[in-house]
């Protein structure tokens, strides 16, 4: 692939050199590319294909693509981002430096090195769900995380909630929206509060106590309930999960990047500032990766608004190099 310096920049034209380095081809990263191709930036995109919202059936709650497929909503962001000159690769980035001209080298899984001016990490997130016999194979399909994404598609149905943290309570709270048939199994992970006890029974939410054991599963292949370990039996259509999250950013250590634990205990995280940098000159990050609650719809929205971000930092960077540039010629003369 070969990059060459739109018009608008002041620096020397640099072959295979972008101007911002995505990783991470999702939701985030693609809006991201779209801001700056249409800033008439060079955009690299390498997407590694395990989108954390794979398994799910459709995206919801984005205005005017609501229960669009997860493949397709990429595959238009990817035709979006390039038609205005991105280029999207698919590979798994192993290893991130800097070269002497602070240019960020990027490896990828075969070997080969990509080039950018300034790094945006859009990786996303790894769900690290409980240890139980059946419950990984329907993750994003009956064995769901988040109300508002999923919480419609189970309405009055019963739901189960798992707890795996004090946030569960929380989770349980919520779904109680969607379904007045809502039991809650503590797991021996989790104790209700005097004050929490009296709230899930005004609310009318069952509370089981004793570990899950096991999720079954229909003739369908869909969920037909849970089994605690001393064999008692419960039928759900679905289960809420609140799994632990981990960012995906181990190629970036080099860097400096590093994970962070987020307060609610939910996993972790790049902290951020309010406009998506790192701290680390030139590196910035969105979506999951640096915000653990994002959907989809939002992740566009950050993708947005730090892609202005980043331009606004590279326009600076070109100008101080124009006026550098200026200056020596003036004296010259």
């Amino acid at each position: 692939m070969t990059f060459v310096s739109q018009p608008t920049s002041t620096s020397d034209a640099r072959p295979n050199v972008a101007d911002v380095l995505i990783v991470g081809g999702g939701a985030a990263g693609l809006s991201a590319g779209l801001v700056l191709g249409r800033a008439r930036r060079t955009v690299l995109i390498i997407d590694g294909g395990q989108p954390r919202n794979a398994p799910a059936e459709g995206v919801h709650g984005y205005l005017t693509r609501d229960g669009i497929p997860p493949a397709e909503l990429v595959a238009r962001g990817r035709a979006e981002v390039e038609h205005y000159g991105g280029v999207i690769r698919d590979g798994q980035v192993v290893d991130t430096r800097r070269d002497p001209d602070g240019l960020f080298v990027a490896t990828l899984d075969d070997g080969s090195e990509v080039l950018g001016r300034r790094l945006l990490i859009a990786t996303g997130l790894v769900d690290v769900l409980p240890d139980i016999p059946g419950l990984a194979p329907l993750w994003g399909k009956d064995v769901l995380h988040c109300p508002y994404c999923h919480g419609w598609e189970v309405r009055d149905r019963r739901i189960g909630v798992l707890a795996t943290s004090p946030m569960s309570f929380h989770q349980a709270w919520m779904f109680r929206q969607w379904s007045a048939d809502l039991t809650f199994f503590l797991d021996d992970v989790f104790e209700p509060s005097d004050e929490q006890w009296e709230q899930l029974a005004a609310r009318g939410i069952r509370v089981v106590r004793g570990p899950v054991a096991e999720v079954t599963l229909n003739d369908d292949g869909r969920m037909s309930g849970v089994t605690l370990a001393d064999g008692t039996a419960f039928s759900l259509d679905a289960l809420a999960v609140g799994s632990r999250v981990e960012a995906r950013i181990a190629p970036f250590a080099p860097l400096g990047v590093v994970p962070t634990d987020h307060p609610t205990g939910m996993g972790t995280f790049i902290a951020v500032d309010e406009a998506g940098a790192t701290g680390i000159p030139g590196v910035w990050a969105i979506g999951n990766v640096s915000e653990l609650r994002t959907q989809v719809s939002t992740a566009v929205a950050a993708g947005n608004f730090t892609a202005a971000q980043i331009n606004a930092d590279l326009i600076a960077a070109d100008t101080a190099e124009a006026v550098a540039a200026y200056r020596a010629r003036a004296t010259a003369d």
